[in-house]
């Protein structure tokens, strides 16, 4: 028996949870071993221990809280992005989404935030998006905290001048949190062609991935809140 939302041959996405409060951590993983194609793999209660048992484990997924004891979520998702090869992601889970921790485990290569009062469809949602497309998590979040938040450099990077015509407008697609596909709708390219565009911003930004990138770019008065 197979679930249309994994595929007939993928195998489940693997979750780390990483939060201080026991009650939390057992309310997720009531929520996400209940649905077909995830798997809680692991628990920590503190950012080292999450490092630990990701570093063990090598999920697919990590929710991590952003404020822990002994290591914070912004340092373990730095500790965890810099030592683990492979597809981990992490998403920092807040209580407040205008938190600056919130900015600076994005800025330290966290995929994105959840909300803590989100309901268990929007959890289960985004830990699949997270683990298997190529959409930015809840992009309208991301930009407004973005805009707040980003400090912007007196002058433009040099990064800013490299990018082509072509690439600029990816960039600015990224932000707007279309996929690969929509993009090459878009644009009337093949996806081939947009996946090559995404590789060569996220090259000459410096940056892991599409939030990555999208920070970097308000940052750099490449994008701007207006």
């Amino acid at each position: 028996m197979t679930d249309d939302r994994t595929g007939p041959s993928r195998p489940p996405i693997r979750i780390v949870l990483a939060d201080d409060e026991r009650m939390v951590r057992t309310a997720l993983r009531a929520i996400l071993s209940a649905e077909p194609g995830l798997e809680v793999v692991g628990e920590a209660a503190t950012g080292a221990e999450a490092v630990s048992v990701v570093r063990e484990l090598r999920p697919d997924v990590v929710l991590m809280d952003v404020r822990m004891p002994e290591v914070d979520g912004i340092r373990a998702t730095e500790q965890i992005l810099a030592t683990v090869d492979g597809p981990t992601r992490v998403v920092v889970v807040t209580t407040f989404e205008n938190d600056s921790y919130v900015y600076d485990a994005l800025r330290a290569g966290a995929a994105g935030f959840l909300l803590k009062r989100a309901d268990a469809d929007t959890l289960v949602q985004a830990v699949r998006l997270v683990a298997r497309t190529d959409s930015l998590l809840f992009p309208s979040a991301v930009r407004a905290l973005a805009a707040e938040h980003a400090r912007t450099a007196p002058a433009p990077p040099a990064w800013v001048s490299r990018l082509t015509g072509r690439e600029s407008e990816v960039l600015r697609h990224l932000a707007a949190g279309l996929t690969n596909a929509e993009i090459a709708r878009r644009l009337d390219v093949g996806p081939a062609t947009v996946k090559s565009h995404v590789a060569a911003v996220l090259a000459k930004t410096g940056t892991r991935d599409r939030t990555q990138a999208v920070i970097a770019a308000y940052e750099a008065g490449f994008l701007s809140a207006g």
